[in-house]
């Protein structure tokens, strides 16, 4: 009987964050940024206006910002366009302007001008690069208004590092930083999914492969037939079979700027990073690069050096390239960069003044809701998060993070409710959706008999019917179970728990409770020494991860050291 004496004086320490390591697999998947490639404005109509942003010398601006007015409603849609300057608005016939904005560039309008039902408006847009003294050099000051006001100065070891707040923060902080890095590569991964995918577009790819592939075979000096033939399987996601077509390409002309780049962006995706490297600076000290084209080979620079383990070139790479080009994908991944690292308040500079850009961005604003939390800001955290779930009410994505959120916090808030409630009633056969409002119920409850339980019930039986190996759903049920005292039932739902995942420590550690006070002690025993077991390993990989994450040491200019 040692185990029960030894644990229950540690069960409310061990019961604050049992719940906050839920691993959300699926959320990649479920998300969808806005603002970046191929947006379309979120109105629906049956007219379209399409078109391409370009300056003065015809090249074409990303991430600029575009608003359609309707000469009748003064709210504007925004949208940005794309590393193409392509952008598409969805709209219902009537009369519109067009305001357009973009770092480093003068604004502009357009209109008004009328739309008629079911029309194709073709809109080619320009805008003038602003006004510079003579004296201030091409390349140099950030493009954005507010400088940044801490230095990275190193990393050191997070093995000891305190964190903000209690564990339970700091443990979910970094597991939301890591799910909000992997926003980073979900655009990339949308486009290489959609070139992929079997459909007419992938047929007709595929004739032009094998078009480009007998060209290419019959006469190995055509450098176009070389380098489309690499352009299309790097576009593909086929790295490693593009470098052959691209090399050769690029022997035929070194100079070639649109060659040269993506044979280093096809070393980069390949994981060649010394050659990628070299080849960037190469392409850096060229006299006619545009500010666009050296953010992106900068931002190129900074993606090795975060693959190769070196994450103060990264931070720095990664702001150089926002300064060179404040686009969307350049300041989220630089923030993010900074998150990974467990430095939230430069991260939360970053996200702000990104979101002060981009107000459309919902996963900006999911980055500086993690980055508040992470420093100890759970109420602002969670309203920012409520607002990227504003923004596409049904885009699934904020609402897992808001339930991660709500899943650690150890306090009957209901900040997360109305949220939660409408993720429930808009995705009904979705298992997270009704597991988290669920869980918002059962934190609200006030007794055993309260109304909210019997809701919360409801909600978490669907969730386990619609997905049998929802684990920590059993779980929930058998904590609902357990607190009206219906025993046999909750180690039925425990039970389920362990089998959809048996390395669920908690779903261990209730069993053994609740054998033991069904009188099961042999049971009771063997569940108990599992818990212990899966305890020791989760503190063993724990330790492991903290020693491996390199923790960044930042100074805020005001002179002094951010908490540590």
């Amino acid at each position: 009987m040692l185990f029960w004496s030894k644990y229950r004086r540690l069960i409310a320490h061990q019961s604050r964050y049992f719940l906050l390591r839920i691993l959300i697999c699926s959320l990649t998947a479920l998300w969808v940024p806005l603002a970046v490639e191929g947006q379309t404005s979120p109105v629906a109509g049956d007219a379209t206006i399409r078109g391409v942003v370009r300056n003065s010398s015809g090249q074409p601006v990303a991430g600029a910002t575009i608003q359609l007015r309707a000469k009748a409603d003064a709210r504007p849609l925004s949208i940005h366009s794309s590393s193409d300057g392509a952008f598409l608005f969805n709209a219902t016939a009537g009369a519109y302007t067009i305001d357009i904005a973009a770092p480093g560039y003068n604004s502009a309008t357009i209109g008004p001008f009328t739309l008629a039902s079911h029309e194709a408006k073709q809109l080619d847009l320009r805008i003038d690069p602003a006004k510079t003294d003579p004296k201030t050099p091409s390349i140099g000051p950030p493009q954005f208004s507010d400088e940044p006001t801490f230095t990275v100065a190193g990393v050191t070891d997070a093995n000891a590092m305190g964190g903000h707040g209690s564990d339970a923060v700091v443990r979910t902080g970094h597991a939301l930083a890591k799910e909000t890095l992997s926003l980073r590569d979900s655009e990339s991964n949308e486009k290489s999914a959609s070139l992929s995918s079997p459909s007419a577009s992938g047929a007709r790819l595929s004739a032009d492969e094998q078009q480009l592939r007998q060209t290419a075979e019959r006469e190995p000096q055509n450098f176009a037939a070389n380098h489309q033939l690499g352009k299309l399987l790097l576009d593909q996601g086929r790295a490693p079979q593009s470098l052959p077509y691209l090399q050769r390409a690029a022997q035929l002309k070194p100079d070639d700027y649109e060659n040269a780049y993506a044979l280093a962006t096809a070393r980069v995706s390949a994981a060649d990073y010394e050659p990628a490297r070299i080849a960037i600076h190469g392409l850096l000290a060229g006299n006619d690069r545009s500010k666009a084209d050296l953010g992106v080979l900068h931002h190129l620079l900074a993606t090795i050096a975060e693959k190769t383990g070196n994450p103060v070139e990264a931070v720095s790479e990664y702001q150089r390239a926002a300064e060179l080009n404040a686009s969307e994908p350049n300041f989220f991944d630089w923030g993010s960069e900074l998150l990974l690292h467990r430095a939230p308040e430069p991260a939360i500079e970053v996200f702000t003044q990104g979101n002060r850009l981009f107000p459309e961005s919902a996963r900006m604003l999911l980055g500086l809701g993690v980055a508040l939390y992470s420093h100890g800001s759970v109420e602002e955290a969670a309203q920012r998060l409520g607002q990227a779930s504003d923004l596409n009410p049904q885009d699934a994505a904020p609402y897992l993070f808001l339930g991660r959120l709500q899943s650690a916090d150890s306090s009957r808030s209901t900040l997360f409710m109305a949220k939660l409630e409408r993720f429930a009633r808009l995705q009904p056969e979705n298992p997270m959706a009704n597991y988290y409002y669920a869980l918002s119920l059962w934190k609200l409850r006030t007794d055993p008999q309260d109304e909210k339980l019997k809701r919360a019930e409801t909600l978490l039986e669907k969730a386990v019917r619609l997905d049998p190996a929802l684990a920590h759903a059993h779980l929930q049920l058998g904590l609902l179970r357990a607190e009206r005292k219906d025993y046999a039932a909750a180690i039925q739902s425990y039970q389920r728990a362990v089998k959809a995942n048996p390395d669920l420590e908690e779903a261990h550690y209730r069993l053994a409770l609740a054998y033991k006070l069904n009188g099961q002690l042999q049971e009771a025993e063997t569940e108990a020494r599992l818990y212990q077991e899966l305890s020791k390993k989760k503190e063993e990989d724990s330790a492991r991860e903290r020693h491996e994450i390199q923790q960044f040491v930042y100074t805020l200019r005001d002179g002094n050291q951010p908490p540590r």
